[in-house]
């Protein structure tokens, strides 16, 4: 009898461990705030959405350390690259899809733990990136200023290639932003093409003055603060000054683009655990739904209703902005632009 009880004793811890290994793989009955160590953190997004991000990720991981390095798009995909051979991030967050697109070798696949909740379109198709936030792209201005020098409203991108814009307009170096080579983009698909739409960005650059920004968070503050009368910026930047009078934004009617920004593995992360669950905390519900209602973040998920005045985007007209174009002739787009500023 004792032999027997002993015999079923030892199966019994068997099945509970086999049980507890079975729960920690599928990621169920998990004490989330047991995990430890690091997860470094390659960002572009702004201060804001991204502290308050960060800090929601930390209360749920209390143990887990976060290291965060902040910069342009293009500036920390470069980055990316360089250090491939001794990778020192292990997600990169933020950043429009097209500019992923064009680093993807750089990126693991990982099918996040909320997949199922967010639409095939804003994810690549073999899990290197997944996109977080749709972002349109937008007119940001200011009323007061455009009413003091006798101008109006712009409707469209034509509209800033018209001479009474020259030298008013806020754009950032495309080079230097991903929401600033997406911007162009979307002028080059609204307007010919990569092949027959530099004409008009010839124009578009000629009322820059010279005036061209170095960061694209500088689009919205110069317009917020007098210095320019309108910014090419993003509609979650544009709703952080939602409630001042003087101050609005137009979905172009020649059309815009809702570029997702994304969020991706590093290849070889060195935190590779972290970084997935860092990845699965962002597409969230938890996290989604904090970013558009505190930030003005659209989520990319359908189970989170839209904050009460902001456009669905069936309601916006957008261009047909081809991923693999924009990303397959980045180089090609920025030298032609730098060939434009150049001359």
């Amino acid at each position: 009898m004792k032999r027997c009880l002993t015999a079923i004793l030892s199966a019994s811890i068997i099945l509970f461990c086999m049980t507890a290994c079975s729960d920690r793989q599928i990621g169920t009955n998990i004490d989330k705030g047991s995990e430890e160590g690091t997860v470094v953190v390659y960002s572009s997004h702004d201060e804001g959405p991204l502290n308050a991000g960060v800090d929601m990720f930390k209360k749920k991981y209390p143990n887990i350390k976060v290291d965060v390095v902040t910069g342009g798009t293009g500036e920390l995909c470069g980055r990316i690259a360089n250090e491939a051979d001794e990778p020192i991030a292990d997600v990169m967050w933020g950043g429009g899809a097209d500019s992923l697109e064009a680093f993807k070798k750089y990126f693991a696949p990982y099918v996040c733990a909320n997949d199922k909740a967010i639409d095939p379109k804003y994810k690549e198709p073999n899990g290197l990136w997944i996109g977080e936030s749709p972002l349109p792209m937008v007119i940001f201005y200011n009323k007061k200023l455009i009413e003091d020098n006798s101008l109006y409203i712009p409707q469209s991108w034509s509209d800033l290639t018209k001479p009474e814009w020259k030298g008013k307009i806020a754009y950032c170096l495309p080079s230097n932003s991903g929401s600033a080579y997406t911007q162009l983009c979307t002028m080059l698909f609204a307007h010919g093409g990569i092949e027959n739409g530099w004409d008009f960005i010839k124009q578009f650059y000629d009322n820059l003055d010279g005036k061209i920004l170095d960061s694209s968070d500088k689009c919205h503050e110069m317009v917020a603060s007098g210095d320019f009368c309108v910014g090419l910026t993003f509609e979650k930047a544009a709703l952080q000054y939602k409630d001042d009078p003087n101050l609005g934004f137009i979905y172009p009617k020649d059309g815009t683009s809702a570029v997702p920004d994304g969020v991706a593995l590093i290849k070889n992360a060195p935190h590779e655990e972290n970084a997935k669950l860092f990845i699965d905390f962002v597409t969230s519900r938890e996290c989604q739904e904090e970013q558009h209602l505190d930030w003005g973040r659209r989520p990319v998920r359908p189970d989170i209703k839209l904050d009460d005045g902001l456009a669905p985007l069936s309601d916006i007209l957008t261009v047909e902005y081809d991923f693999e174009q924009a990303s397959d002739n980045k180089d090609d787009i920025l030298k032609k632009f730098d060939d434009i500023a150049a001359n």
